[in-house]
């Protein structure tokens, strides 16, 4: 029998197998999962990004 595939758990770098055994994967538990859950929501994780132009106005238009 094969070994499941396993990576670090992102929150605790746990092991954590990346199988449907794992119902919170890539997590290691549903605790970590959570906690990553929660610092998205209270915004401690970002996603860089650049802002948009200006909308071009019809008043500008010539």
């Amino acid at each position: 029998m094969e070994a499941p595939l396993t990576a670090a758990c992102p929150r605790c770098s746990a092991k954590a197998r990346l199988d449907a055994q794992n119902p919170w994967r890539p997590f290691c538990s549903e605790r970590c999962k959570l906690i990553d859950l929660g610092n998205w929501l209270e915004g401690r994780y970002t996603l860089p990004a650049e802002e948009a132009p200006a909308p071009v106005s019809d008043s500008n238009k010539h």
